[in-house]
């Protein structure tokens, strides 16, 4: 039985692949800003109930950014597996985006609970991204169809 991440990966199309460079190069800006021009509004995302130092989380997500970008970008062979690591390093980011709506943190210009509210939509679309653009989805699926020896479905 195979899960998909680690099955054969057909050709991707055009779009697929310039979707996933894309967002390789918006994580790459967005780690690089994590480690410079951005480390302080970055900050204020952290959500008070981690127990880590704030200045920690900020550089260690920026440099897991950074390795996720490269990763989307040079590595088109690992990009089941590096789409589904990214899908999931979204997820576990999206606390920091809850605790900046209900705390009603400014930052990065989202200064209203609309502004915020609307910030939190985009979370969901950046996993449906790392899904799609990496064919990691298309590749669970496939992987759910496949047909045993006597022809039937699982």
């Amino acid at each position: 039985m195979t899960t998909g991440i680690a099955a054969p990966q057909p050709r991707t199309s055009l779009p697929r692949a310039l979707a996933r460079i894309a967002l390789g190069a918006f994580l790459l800006v967005a780690g690089i800003s994590h480690l410079t021009t951005n480390r302080e509004a970055f900050q204020a995302q952290v959500p008070e109930w981690l127990p880590l130092d704030v200045d920690f989380v900020v550089v260690a997500s920026g440099v897991v950014e950074i390795a996720l970008g490269l990763a989307l970008i040079v590595l088109p062979r690992q990009r089941v597996l590096v789409g589904w690591i990214t899908a999931a390093f979204f997820v576990a980011i999206f606390p920091g985006n809850i605790s900046q709506f209900v705390t009603a943190t400014d930052s990065f210009g989202l200064n209203t609970d609309l502004a915020r509210g609307i910030r939190l939509l985009f979370q969901p679309l950046l996993v449906l991204w790392a899904l799609w653009s990496t064919g990691a989805w298309r590749a669970w699926r496939a992987s759910r169809t496949t047909r045993t020896t006597d022809g039937a479905r699982r």
